[in-house]
């Protein structure tokens, strides 16, 4: 899409699932694309793979949890582009199934670290970066809506996710910056082995529908308002 062309965009939890095919998607369509993640081996091989596939992209690690290794990735990305047209806000952390009484209060900290304050500091780091007509996308889950049984800090966390979205939205309205909240249904990633490994992945939509849709909403016309995209299977699929 030409309105993608030469734009910069920075996809946090790059290396795998919806991140990767996302900052696939954006290179394919032109920008310029950094990913974020924790696992230096999974960065380096996801660099590999999209460059046996004739994209470039870099990549530099980064927990999003932690201010300091925030503040360092947004500060290599205004010394090596200038500015910050997209940010995805794509990592996140999931937990295995346990009821609020049998849920280890460190491991619910942990969650809300990743999913809301390292969201928090995503957007805090990015937004100095971003010119009129950039964009935000905060990868949340229908999670965010609907509550589900042994989900505690993953639902709470998702939750929080979208109030911050909103709010931002409005903060960022006067200057003319988006701010979108993905909210996908059952997605064909690796995620569903913490908690439901026999999922019938076979009948979820797939990752790269998901960066199609990602794509086509960052490409509309600045002057667009988009507030959710929900994606997902077909009611009644699952």
């Amino acid at each position: 899409m030409e309105a993608l062309e030469g734009k910069t965009a920075v996809v946090t939890g790059g290396s795998r699932g919806i991140g990767l095919g996302i900052a696939r998607e954006l290179a394919v369509n032109g920008c310029r694309v950094a990913i974020a993640g924790r696992n230096p081996e999974a960065l380096e091989s996801a660099v590999a793979l999209l460059k046996n596939e004739g994209l470039s992209i870099s990549a530099k690690q980064c927990d999003i949890s932690n201010e300091s290794q925030v503040a360092e990735l947004f500060a290599s990305v205004g010394q090596r582009f200038g500015s910050l047209d997209f940010l995805i806000n794509n990592a996140g952390a999931a937990h295995a199934l346990a009821n609020v009484e049998n849920f280890a209060p460190e491991e619910f900290r942990r969650i809300l670290d990743v999913n809301v304050t390292g969201t928090f500091l995503c957007c805090r780091a990015a937004i100095p970066l971003m010119k009129a007509g950039a964009v935000i996308v905060n990868n949340l889950s229908v999670a965010a809506h609907q509550a589900f049984a042994g989900m505690s800090a993953y639902c709470a966390s998702k939750a929080a996710a979208l109030a911050l979205t909103n709010t931002l939205r409005e903060e960022l309205r006067g200057a003319q910056i988006r701010v979108l909240a993905l909210i996908p249904g059952a997605v064909d990633t690796d995620i569903w082995q913490q908690f439901w490994p026999e999922a019938p992945r076979e009948k979820m939509i797939s990752v790269e529908n998901v960066a199609r849709t990602v794509v086509v909403a960052l490409s509309m016309p600045p002057a667009t308002s988009i507030d959710e995209i929900r994606i997902g299977p077909a009611a009644g699929t699952l």
